[in-house]
């Protein structure tokens, strides 16, 4: 016990290893919505990713080779929310928000789930969901490396499977998803927890209402399609991390459609307006 300590000491002392440069600026130049940081913002994201990498474990599912660019993609897009919640001096302070679970599980493609539902008559029906993401309370995140690797190409609405499962991550900080993550002190000017968890829920939830209305007219009577992914009108909890998606992976698009949502999310993420546009 004594030596696995002392070598644990030992590996905290030399830091966590670093990304190799080339692999780092492959992976930023795949991403639109990180090829746009700063130099000095590139780096302090590295900072973090790195310090990610050296907490989390990457398991391949059905056989899959989980490589060292792999989880670099994975690590970069999961900590560009938290690239301004931690300490000027020490960015990976903010990888507590991500402290509750270590796995990360990586499929070839889309992961079967049997799922259960009742119906307003009380019958039970068995089907079988899709996932291209999975984040559990407590317990680990899985992803599909197809949908990782498709963030921000070819997606109008935003797409980063990525962020939207380690938002979700963030929102069971406060107990469980729910679309209410825990809010920083003083939360855009609240004297109170209490005055800014009503803040939020008095941006949200109209918007949740009415993007849920705006996409009820559109599919049944061919109204203009909002532009969030229809899948945000599941819950509130989903409506939070595809805006997510949206305001870190198109922040211009997204702060035109939304642009109450959009002041609030840079409040809660600590960005300063136009801080990562291109």
């Amino acid at each position: 016990m004594l030596n696995a300590v002392r070598r644990w000491l030992r590996r905290a002392a030399r830091g966590p290893e670093p990304i190799p440069l080339s692999m780092w600026d492959e992976t930023l130049a795949h991403y639109p919505f990180l090829a746009r940081l700063a130099p000095e913002r590139r780096a302090r994201l590295k900072r973090i990713a790195e310090h990610f990498l050296d907490r989390k474990q990457f398991t391949g599912a059905h056989g899959l080779n989980v490589t060292d660019a792999m989880a670099v993609a994975v690590a970069a897009q999961a900590c560009l929310p938290l690239l301004n919640l931690g300490p000027s001096e020490r960015p990976e302070e903010a990888l507590q928000w991500y402290d509750d679970f270590v796995g990360i599980v990586m499929h070839p493609d889309g992961a079967v789930a049997r799922r259960t539902a009742v119906d307003e008559a009380g019958v039970i029906h068995h089907y079988d969901e899709v996932l291209l993401g999975e984040a559990m309370q407590r317990g680990p995140v899985m992803l599909s490396w197809p949908a990782v690797l498709a963030a921000g190409g070819g997606h109008d609405t935003g797409y980063s499977v990525v962020i939207h499962e380690f938002v979700h991550k963030m929102d069971m900080q406060g107990g469980g998803a729910d679309g209410a993550p825990p809010l920083p002190r003083g939360f855009m000017g609240a004297r109170s927890a209490r005055e800014a968890a009503g803040h939020w829920r008095r941006s949200w939830a109209p918007a949740y209402e009415r993007f849920r209305q705006q996409l009820l007219l559109a599919e049944r009577f061919g109204e203009p399609r909002p532009w969030l992914d229809a899948y945000a009108a599941t819950a509130p909890a989903e409506f939070f991390a595809v805006a997510c998606e949206a305001h870190f992976v198109q922040p211009e698009r997204f702060a035109l459609e939304y642009p109450e949502l959009s002041t609030v999310l840079q409040a809660f993420f600590r960005q300063s307006p136009g801080q990562d546009a291109p």
